[in-house]
């Protein structure tokens, strides 16, 4: 048997398609006219059957258009009959945004999938606030999923500009893509009062609506996040706000907002703002004696920094923060105040036990209960949407010396009060706490129940040598502190942060102050990992979602002295590597971060 090669020639279906365009432009061999809109187009039956599924089932055997002169097809336009003809005979699709309904609506009528899949692709890329509504409405004619949910997607993200400049746009939306839209969970800078009153009007334009189909447009509005005075009239704005599953919902939202303390734990979707968390850096300032009380917010995506226009309500330093259920609470801590004495300008610090919340919804503080006891220099977690306070120091005013914590407190949202938790072993300050597998672990400080005030944070040689390696776990099951495997160096004013199912120790106020160890829970052991060039302290710091952790400003010595600094750092958990990713927008220490969604 002779051997042989296949080869192939595209040049060859190139010309065959040419040639083809040809005889149909001289209008040779043609054997079928299409006609739309009074315009005739004469054609090859047999490249039309063969390109298009419509064509083929309409021209065959048994049908009557198999043997026809002329096929009428009165739901197509000319224009878009026109350039569907001369992408089969061509290859190229020439689509505008001008021309795409009609281009799409004769792709879909004649089942051409490959030029409907290049019009999406057109659609896809060229998706703006000016033309999102519409290509909405043609995605969902045409059932285009994937255009139809970008589409969707960019409604929802360019909400705030189309409400201003484009809302008859929006009224003409369909009701899927609106649907669609008020299920976004991130909207920026739109008020749902905003959105509730567009579907108000969306009803009027393009109602009534069956009573299921508005009672599922309306369920998807957040009632919890109007404010109270305003809800109560909302029911009497239009019928269909009147409805039995409205009404409800309305009176829900009412009820969310008497809650009072147990707000954080009654979070649902009504109530949850539109909007991605955000990593919140509050308070701190360049000097660690005079903090400032402005809140900067930092967005992981882009890394650029904002600022929060509520600022803290008091000046604070070495305190505590943590967010629950969308809200921001700020706790204990030195107040720094200004004072007149003997006409000179003088500061006083003393040691709170207030408790802040905020709530970034409606832009507002309120008092909570305040700790059992003033607190400095402790640590906060959260443990099962419980906040608790650990350890820390206090000085009672006019004394010279400091009185070392060993309690614990803990913050029961649902009556609004704090209850004694199990006390550490002993006194403890200048620590750092985790929460992993429903446990607290506490390592470092400084123990003891007594000591000097040498300048805020700074101790002796004799206090120095006194910083504690010891690690501690607490967990919800057992109930006692535990003391584990202690940390490789002794640490005051550090950090531990988890990621990947371990803990990891950061930098410290004290030599060695660059160094950095990971713990395993599993094994009981630390491990020593590259450390940093230039250590620091008093910075805050944050877990990534990808499990990379942040450190930002902090106090580090140059040259003999003691520097505030604006570095934004990333340390690679996996890679065991650091890297300066951004800078503050000025030098920053005594920051403590968290995350929490914030409206734009």
């Amino acid at each position: 048997m002779d051997s042989y090669s296949l080869l192939y020639s595209s040049a060859h279906r190139t010309g065959l398609l040419s040639g083809f365009q040809r005889l149909r432009r001289q209008r040779k061999m043609c054997d079928v006219v299409l006609e739309a809109g009074g315009v005739s187009f004469p054609c090859h039956r047999a490249l039309l059957a063969s390109s298009s599924d419509y064509f083929g089932a309409l021209f065959g055997e048994t049908t009557a258009e198999c043997s026809a002169g002329s096929v009428s097809l009165p739901a197509l336009t000319p224009e878009g009959l026109d350039v569907v003809l001369d992408f089969l005979y061509s290859g190229w699709l020439s689509v505008s945004p001008s021309r795409l309904p009609d281009v799409l609506e004769a792709a879909r009528y004649l089942q051409v999938e490959s030029a409907l899949s290049i019009c999406e692709r057109f659609m896809m890329d060229g998706l703006s606030a000016e033309n999102c509504c519409c290509y909405a409405n043609l995605a969902e004619r045409h059932a285009l999923a994937d255009t139809l949910e970008a589409a969707n997607q960019t409604v929802a993200m360019e909400m705030k500009d189309l409400l201003q400049k484009s809302r008859d746009e929006l009224l003409t939306l369909n009701i899927q893509s609106l649907m669609a839209v008020l299920d976004a969970d991130e909207m920026p800078g739109v008020k749902e009062a905003e959105l509730i009153q567009l579907v108000l009007d969306w009803l009027e334009e393009n109602g009534p609506l069956p009573l299921l189909k508005s009672n599922l447009l309306l369920s998807r509005l957040r009632f919890g996040l109007v404010a109270p005075s305003d809800l109560t009239g909302l029911g009497r704005l239009h019928r269909a706000m009147a409805t039995p599953l409205i009404r409800s919902q309305l009176t829900r939202a009412l009820e969310y907002h008497g809650l009072g303390p147990a707000q954080p734990l009654a979070q649902n979707r009504q109530s949850t703002l539109r909007a991605r968390p955000n990593l919140l850096l509050v308070g701190g300032g360049p000097s660690a004696d005079w903090p400032e009380q402005q809140m900067l917010a930092f967005d992981l995506r882009s890394r650029k920094f904002s600022c929060v226009t509520c600022a803290l309500p008091l000046r604070l330093r070495s305190f505590c923060t943590c967010s629950v259920g969308g809200f921001l609470f700020v706790m204990g801590g030195e107040e720094v105040k200004e004072a007149d004495e003997d006409e000179k300008k003088s500061v006083t610090v003393a040691t709170s036990r207030q408790v802040w919340r905020y709530d970034p919804r409606f832009d507002r503080w309120e008092p909570a209960a305040p700790m059992l006891e003033r607190r400095a220099q402790f640590t906060c977690c959260l443990l099962q949407d419980v906040i608790y306070a650990v350890g820390g120091r206090h000085s009672p005013p006019d004394a010279a010396t400091h009185a070392g914590l060993a309690s614990v407190e803990f913050y029961d949202m649902t009556d609004g009060v704090w209850r004694r938790g199990t006390p550490m072993p002993h006194p403890l300050h200048g620590h750092a706490s985790a929460v992993l597998d429903n446990s607290i672990f506490v390592s470092g400080g400084l123990p003891g129940n007594r000591g000097a005030i040498n300048g805020g944070d700074r101790f002796n040689q004799g206090e120095i040598r006194e910083i504690s390696r010891e690690l501690f776990s607490w967990n919800l099951k057992d109930k006692v502190w535990e003391r584990k495997a202690p940390m490789s160096i002794a640490r005051f004013s550090h950090r531990l942060a988890t990621a990947h199912g371990h803990i990891y120790a950061l930098l410290g106020m004290y030599e060695p102050f660059c160094d950095i160890e990971r713990y395993d829970v599993q094994s009981d052991h630390w491990t020593r990992l590259r450390p940093l060039l230039t250590g620091s302290s008093n910075y805050g710091t944050a877990s990534t979602t990808s499990g990379n952790l942040l450190v930002f400003g902090g106090r580090r010595w140059s040259d003999g002295q003691e520097v505030t600094v604006k570095s934004v750092l990333e340390y690679d958990t996996k890679k065991d590597l650091w890297t300066e990713i951004c800078q503050l927008p000025r030098p920053l220490t005594g920051t403590e971060c968290t995350l929490l969604p914030l409206p734009d």
